[in-house]
């Protein structure tokens, strides 16, 4: 669920060297940046019902608050990080929290559902191209000896962010400040991202630019309308009745994806800039890092959403209370990023997260199996811990296992793919899971608890599978993280 920063595919001249104080400064802010996207990804998981309440719209609109932003994360990122190096990661940074800072505030006050959901396209689409730009900016103006502190520092920020970011969600909503209910996990951005921008301005230093830099910018938008085109279809599918049209624009949208494989062979064979070296699909540790990326954090993103919804929808809990119900989730996972580093970064560690988080996920459905209407949601925590801290354990040696397997020239575009690849694993989740449970639930008597159990369990099952799928994944992984060493 969280962002991971994307690494720069083209290595720029150093900056001018900077003063700690200063140097440490700009980490704060580009943190601030970080945060906030992370917890906007977050938040409308536990809001969402709420915001449903308030401002009307079918089922769909509470997958599309989640899905909308990621799929546009995903889309932005391809193209964020060479933005960067063509006009300047300082400016691409602050270009996107200015935006970001706007389009906080036209979420809080947005009055409709379409309105609300354009303001998050665009949130995704302005975070995509301010968070592919902190690790350039920090590699420019940190020694190199001190990288690595600088780096140990953002990790623990952001996953104490993600700790905390269903839980700020629900105390605001239920705080109800000026009468603003949900409004204030938008609004709460603008005095932050503003303050952040001033800083900014100030203290981050000049970056160097390539503006003779070329992007393949028709290979983004191939790959952006197959992705829309895939989850278009997965939320409002079941809202129109599966009519004929929507699987003909499901196999369109998958056939521009493959497309935008081919487009990507044939610029490099013209030697022509791409988005995503080619070489990397003929990897098979490479391609199946992106199958592992898409169908376990589809479960991430979906599982909070899908729980979420049970229970405040199916168990009438306050949105606080929701997302304290998961806080055993997320110190679970804490706790599996330590368990990691024990049994090292290695395949076998992620096989581990992967069936611990299953067996959590067949735990949690068969606790709420086999209680009585209403299910106690407290007695999932034991389960949920579970899910967290398999999802730790998998999640942290992911990036550097797959990245062993590509050639130290593809890590670049390797690191942004997969990042955009867990986006997209985001945004199918929402919009997967989120169907299953609408639809299992409105062929049933929504008004009856029983309904919301069932479209758990019915969703949990598909969740379980789709972690399995992810563990079958692993075997064409190489066997550990190998770390490239210049000579």
């Amino acid at each position: 669920m969280s962002t991971t920063e994307v690494p720069q595919p083209v290595a720029l001249p150093q900056a001018p060297p900077v003063s700690p104080r200063r140097a440490w400064a700009a980490v704060g802010i580009i943190l601030v940046g970080e945060v906030m996207d992370l917890l906007d990804s977050l938040v409308t998981t536990i809001a969402g019902p709420t915001i449903r309440r308030d401002m009307g719209g079918s089922q769909e609109f509470i997958q599309w608050l989640a899905a909308g932003y990621t799929i546009a994360m995903a889309a932005g990122l391809l193209v964020g990080g060479r933005l960067g190096d063509k006009y300047g990661r300082k400016n691409l940074f602050l270009f996107g929290l200015a935006g970001f800072t706007v389009t906080s505030l036209v979420s809080a006050l947005a009055t409709t559902p379409e309105t609300l959901i354009i303001a998050r396209v665009l949130q995704g689409l302005l975070g995509a191209l301010m968070v592919p730009q902190a690790l350039g900016i920090i590699r420019s103006i940190f020694p190199p000896d001190k990288v690595g502190l600088a780096f140990g520092v953002t990790g623990p920020v952001m996953a104490l962010s993600g700790v905390a970011g269903p839980i700020v969600a629900g105390w605001l909503v239920d705080a109800d400040y000026f009468g603003w209910s949900w409004r204030m996990i938008f609004a709460v951005n603008v005095p932050v991202g503003v303050v952040a921008l001033v800083a900014g301005l100030a203290l981050l230093p000049r970056s160097q630019r390539q503006r003779d830099l070329k992007i393949d910018m028709v290979g983004a938008l191939i790959a952006a309308a197959g992705m829309a085109a895939v989850i278009f279809s997965l939320v409002q599918g079941r809202e129109l009745g599966w009519p004929w049209w929507v699987f003909v624009l499901l196999a369109a949208g998958v056939t521009a994806l493959a497309g935008f494989v081919r487009h990507q062979f044939r610029r490099a064979a013209k030697d022509l800039p791409t988005l995503v070296v080619p070489s990397l699909f003929r990897k098979k540790a490479f391609v199946s890092g992106l199958f592992i990326g898409i169908l376990f954090f589809s479960v991430m993103m979906g599982g909070a959403l899908l729980f979420s919804l049970f229970f405040q929808l199916g168990l009438g809990m306050s949105p606080l209370k929701a997302g304290l119900a998961t806080i055993a989730q997320a110190a679970g996972m804490l706790l599996g990023f330590g368990f990691s580093q024990a049994l090292g970064m290695a395949r076998r560690t992620m096989f581990i997260g992967f069936a611990t988080a299953a067996a959590g996920l067949l735990a949690a459905l068969g606790t709420i199996a086999v209680q009585d209407d209403p299910v106690n949601a407290w007695w999932l925590s034991p389960a949920l811990a579970a899910v967290g801290v398999g999802s730790g354990l998998a999640i942290a040696p992911f990036f550097d296992i797959v990245l062993s397997g590509v050639d130290e020239e593809e890590t670049g575009s390797a690191s942004g793919t997969l990042t955009s690849a867990q986006q997209v694993g985001n945004a199918l989740g929402a919009s997967l899971l989120g169907t299953i449970f609408f639809s299992v639930l409105n062929g049933r008597r929504a008004e009856e608890a029983s309904a919301f159990t069932a479209a758990t369990l019915t969703a949990l099952v598909v969740a379980v599978a789709l972690v399995a799928g992810a563990a079958l994944c692993t075997r064409w992984l190489p066997e550990r993280a190998v770390r490239h060493v210049e000579a």
